[in-house]
């Protein structure tokens, strides 16, 4: 009995695992900015923390019901993915905003130079927040797939599959900051700035299209 217990723990374990790591390892708008803040060695581990936790949060609210919320009420699931298309655009046009008025390389301080000033906690969190929770993309994956699929778990097994699935969206965001803090020495050059904010604009451009045009096909 306690072998087939753990057993099943361990295959919801698993499953949870697998399915986070394989949605979670893309090149999106929230992996682009925690990439960024690992480069700049800003707030790092209270952008690791973050993701682990709404990864978490969602996942668990989902298996709660919110996915039979989101598939019975349309209407909530538009206003998301339009509210997170018009933020995508914003933020892509302001990273493009940023590239184009960085100054040249002969300016006087880091600063002037191109290389992003300082930020505080609370603004670093606030940004990562809004481009967690208004990128509709991740009620589709992390509400409704994998809260679907710990619905069907059973008792403890939930649980465990949440586990598994925080054990992958940890490992994940870890192996990115650690990238990201291996690239400092690349971003010494303000250019590299410049064209992270450009390869982010057109992203962030680029997903903010595909989500508008979900939108209009919901509408």
């Amino acid at each position: 009995m306690w072998t087939s217990n753990a057993f099943n723990l361990s295959s919801a374990w698993f499953a949870g695992f697998t399915v986070c790591a394989s949605l979670i390892v893309s090149i999106g708008a929230q992996n682009l900015y925690v990439l960024r803040q690992a480069v700049r060695g800003e707030h790092v581990r209270a952008c690791v923390a973050w993701c682990v936790f709404s990864d978490v949060m969602l996942i668990t609210l989902g298996m709660l019901g919110m996915a039979q919320v989101l598939a019975r009420y349309p209407e909530l699931a538009y206003a998301l993915t339009l509210g997170g298309a018009v933020f995508l655009l914003c933020y892509g046009l302001f990273a493009l905003r940023r590239m184009m008025a960085a100054p040249d390389d002969g300016a006087a301080d880091a600063t002037e130079k191109g290389v992003p000033a300082p930020r505080g906690l609370m603004p670093v969190l606030a940004t990562l927040a809004a481009i967690t929770l208004l990128n509709p993309h991740v009620y589709l994956d992390t509400v409704l797939l994998m809260g679907s699929i710990g619905a069907r778990q059973e008792g403890a097994e939930r649980w465990s599959y949440v586990v598994g699935a925080a054990s992958a969206s940890f490992l994940w965001f870890v192996l990115l900051a650690a990238a990201g803090q291996r690239m400092k020495r690349l971003f010494a050059n303000p250019r590299a700035w410049r064209i992270m904010d450009g390869i982010t604009g057109v992203m962030m451009l680029g997903l903010a299209w595909w989500v508008a045009q979900s939108a209009w096909q919901m509408g």
